[in-house]
């Protein structure tokens, strides 16, 4: 009887040892998403919170993503109203002259044949009024997409009882439709002004045009995420040359931002207050000169993909960090003074403060210190930090941040993104392991 051969030990305690490896790799990463997970059920990171930490005013915050919920909260911190009827809620805005009802944007993705969605999945984007009192919702406009991918509406600004301007994503336009009529009045098309080969893809997800605002002196300002830029334009000349904050692919100004708010003369500007998503900091630009210069910055250790920022009457800052997966507001001084955590928020409003920046001064006219690091808190923490960053941060590594995302908002209810970098260690160890162990059986096999 012939025993094994050296080479055939050798295999064997090679495979012995790689096999032991995906076994542990693969039992501490799905320990770790369990415990993710649990930990996430119980305290309420895994659905809408209940009730958030007190306050002077109400707050009003919108989900998108994993989770499409729209809820409002009493100062002393007790849900009052929410709403999952959609599939995704964007920018939500107070009503003049209302003092409990807002208005939103949302989308809801058709997934059944129908004479408005012949080829699955297309989307119904919808501005909707709610009454946080009554719950009494009502229709405002619609509008159906034929693609439901890049197809979604994220802001829309009113201009006066009958008119809106909105931010169209699917078609790369502002346009300004009068809500009685539905006739659309005026648009500004981004192909009048940027070339088709920058951005995103072409005719896809080309400028990801996610915010409009209507400016004091009836211009209007608007977020391009995929060129990197905010500009401002006139309805009857078109963009205004010389006003663009940021350049495109220069992404020490703007990366990807969303949500910028513009501070007026008045209140210290003219500034813009803006999340700057993929740089993962919240800044704030002032107009000297006849150009934009940096006045303000604000980020901390946790903050990952945050998608607005208002500056409160107060001097505070309201900030909606996605991925850090919270809502927060920060003080003069830039240090944590209230916090509440839930899953993919998008917006969020503090009622009785004015729209969105309204009622804010601008950094430089308050004298706010930048702060760009937990170092530079010199106070209690209030918001515990996660294994967020340094997962996400891997994965970046590897895959753009246009992957990364969508990567997030698709994940399960149950998990976090700081659970998202060792659930694909699971099923990276997993799949390799399969391939691996074909590989060893065909090799064995002489195939």
């Amino acid at each position: 009887m012939v025993g094994p051969t050296l080479e055939s030990v050798a295999e064997r305690t090679t495979r012995r040892r790689v096999r032991t490896v995906f076994l542990l790799l693969l039992v501490g990463s799905g320990a770790w998403t369990a415990y993710g997970a649990v930990v996430d059920s119980t305290t309420g990171t895994g659905s809408t919170v209940q009730s958030v930490p007190p306050t002077d005013n109400h707050t009003v915050i919108t989900q998108s993503g994993r989770i499409g919920m729209i809820a409002a909260y009493a100062p002393n911190g007790s849900l009052i109203y929410e709403n999952d009827t959609h599939t995704k809620y964007y920018d939500v805005d107070p009503v003049a002259n209302e003092s409990m009802t807002v208005e939103y944007a949302a989308t809801d993705t058709l997934v059944e044949k129908s004479p408005q969605c012949r080829d699955p999945p297309c989307a119904r984007n919808v501005i909707e009024r709610a009454n946080l009192s009554t719950g009494e919702v009502t229709e405002i406009y619609a509008q159906y997409v034929y693609r439901e991918s890049a197809g979604e509406w994220h802001d829309a600004d009113r201009i006066d009882d009958r008119h809106l301007v909105v931010a169209d994503i699917a078609a790369d336009q502002v346009f300004m439709v009068d809500t009685e009529t539905e006739m659309i009045e005026w648009t500004w098309d981004a192909q009048s002004d940027f070339p088709v080969d920058g951005g995103g893809s072409y005719p896809g997800n080309w400028v990801h045009l996610n915010d409009v605002e209507v400016l004091e002196n009836g211009r209007v300002m608007a977020s391009l995420r995929n060129q990197d830029q905010v500009v401002f334009i006139d309805p009857e000349t078109g963009m205004i040359e010389n006003r663009t904050l940021g350049a495109e692919d220069d992404h020490s100004i703007l990366y990807e931002q969303h949500n910028p708010d513009y501070i007026p003369a008045t209140r210290g500007g003219p500034a813009v207050v803006v999340a700057d998503s993929e740089n993962g900091r919240i800044q704030e630009f002032q107009r000297e000169n006849g150009e934009w210069s940096r006045s303000w910055v604000w980020s901390d250790d946790r903050m990952e993909w945050p998608r607005d920022a208002d500056r409160l009457p107060n001097g505070n800052t309201l900030i909606t960090d996605t991925d850090g997966e919270r809502v927060l507001e920060v003080n003069r001084s830039g240090r944590v003074v209230w916090q509440v955590e839930l899953p993919h928020p998008y917006d969020a409003e503090r009622l009785e403060t004015g729209d969105e920046s309204a009622g804010g001064r601008s950094a430089a006219a308050l004298g706010l210190e930048s702060r760009v690091s937990d170092a530079d808190d010199e106070g209690d923490r209030t918001d515990e930090p996660r294994l967020v960053g340094p997962f996400l941060d891997a994965i970046k590594t590897v895959l753009p941040p246009r992957v990364v995302h969508p990567l997030v908002q698709a994940s399960p209810t149950w998990l976090s993104p700081s659970d998202l970098g060792p659930a694909i260690v699971v099923l990276g160890t997993g799949m390799t392991w399969g391939l691996v162990e074909l590989w060893w059986y065909l090799r064995a096999r002489g195939i």
